[in-house]
């Protein structure tokens, strides 16, 4: 595969990118212990997302990894994973807000957040705040105890592990590197993307 496009997040920040059908994306937690929120959209039509429930439903498993398929809410493949170092990632929780913080960690006043910083970087192609939707919690360790419960543990990844996802369709991709001290063990890290293509061919990123 050839690298098109590296890109490195700073701790609590986001970006976006855009990558073709058939072109992958390598997730990397350089350090170990980051957990980086995804959200995609289809290309040429944004009211088609990503979306957790259908994936769910379909893979009948909230443990998504290797040849698990990622569907969009109108049912169609978004991506394939085609490695996974680590095993354990979360698809159930929304990315952390500031009402997050505000209602969870008991914070006043402004503190980094997923959501803001996807807002902010899917701003320039027309997505709404309010379309964005629960995101794929990549490395993200949550437990689900008898009663139902949910724990956030610390991620199960360390320096050098990653998530490697085939693009199933032209998509618009929001990233972040995770800005929830419970998600990340407590402390905030980069996180590293590396857009992959198995032609060659040219990239087609905007960040």
């Amino acid at each position: 595969m050839t690298v098109l496009t590296k890109l490195h997040l700073e701790p609590q920040t986001g970006d976006a990118l855009v990558i073709a059908a058939g072109q992958m994306l390598r997730i990397i937690d350089p350090l170990g212990e980051q957990v980086s929120d995804l959200v995609s959209f289809a290309r040429d039509d944004t009211s088609e997302w990503l979306s957790s429930g259908r994936t769910i439903d379909y893979a009948n498993t909230i443990y998504l990894t290797t040849g698990h398929t990622l569907y969009s809410n109108r049912s169609r493949p978004m991506w394939t994973i085609v490695a996974d170092t680590v095993g354990r990632h979360d698809f159930l929780l929304t990315p952390c807000s500031p009402d997050t913080f505000r209602i969870i960690y008991g914070l006043a006043g402004h503190h980094p957040s997923c959501f803001e910083n996807l807002a902010t970087a899917l701003a320039p192609f027309g997505v709404a705040p309010d379309a964005i939707p629960t995101t794929l919690n990549v490395f993200m360790n949550v437990e689900i105890a008898p009663s139902g419960e949910l724990s956030i543990r610390a991620p199960r990844s360390r320096g050098g592990d990653y998530l490697l996802l085939r693009a199933e369709m032209d998509m618009i991709v929001g990233v972040t590197a995770c800005s929830a001290e419970l998600s990340n063990n407590g402390t905030f890290k980069p996180i590293d993307f590396e857009l992959l293509s198995s032609d060659g061919g040219a990239a087609r990123a905007s960040v």
